[in-house]
């Protein structure tokens, strides 16, 4: 089930969304490693289970929407990079919301990993370092357990950093040493992002089951990821 975007509940969710990604956006995580003053937050923790509410198109439609209000609220300089870093979880909500869909149009969101390591080989500095973009195979064998959460996570995850890294490659000069020391800073952001995501997507279909018992919402709500339910299990 898939809610009407420009439905009161799709727009009550939309707004609820985005004071959540307004006031995670403000804690800081991890500082982006070659970017001065810029910060991973906490809104990287939950972003693309929007997906998993709305579906695939509608979930990054709100991200992206969610994002914009923020950042024009914050009053950021309107510049490339800034307006370019709004991409990365779009990307990962649409993944994250796929599984949803059936299974040809799952496929297609393989395409963007896929397309980010070819383009990251493609530039001089990742040639010298193209065992970096190797972490974007990740969303392409979570997608062969699609239907567990972690698994989804993961792949979300690395797909938004497949974007972000492609867009850093080729915007933001940073020589081969400074990438090759990402590597394991990477892996442990990543697996924490991941975590976070699940979680948060439990918490979340735990508050919305008991609020659509109350009054139908006509978002996806997962029953194997509300807590006290059998959680983690593989879906019908």
């Amino acid at each position: 089930m898939q809610i009407k975007f420009f439905s009161k509940k799709g727009l009550f969710f939309l707004i609820a969304f985005a004071i959540i990604v307004f006031i995670a956006s403000k804690i800081n995580f991890s500082t982006i490693i070659g970017a001065e003053n810029q910060s991973f937050t906490f809104f990287q923790f939950f972003g693309p289970i929007a997906g998993g509410f709305l579906g695939p198109v509608f979930g990054a439609l709100s991200v992206l929407i969610a994002q914009a209000s923020e950042f024009f609220l914050s009053g950021k300089a309107i510049e490339p990079i800034n307006l370019l870093r709004l991409t990365p979880m779009l990307f990962g909500a649409f993944y994250f919301g796929k599984y949803l869909q059936k299974k040809s149009l799952k496929d297609a969101s393989l395409l963007v990993p896929l397309a980010c390591m070819a383009l990251f080989w493609l530039n001089p500095v990742g040639q010298q370092v193209w065992f970096y973009a190797l972490y974007w195979l990740i969303p392409v064998f979570a997608k062969l357990f699609s239907k567990r959460l972690i698994a989804r996570s993961f792949g979300a995850t690395f797909t938004a950093h497949a974007i972000g890294s492609t867009i850093w490659l080729y915007t933001v000069p940073m020589p081969a040493e400074a990438w090759i020391a990402l590597i394991p800073i990477v892996a442990i952001e990543r697996t924490a992002f991941a975590l976070g995501i699940s979680i948060s997507y439990v918490g979340f279909n735990t508050f919305l089951s008991k609020v659509d018992s109350a009054f139908s919402t006509g978002l996806h709500i997962d029953k194997a990821y509300v807590f006290g339910k059998k959680m983690f299990r593989l879906n019908a």
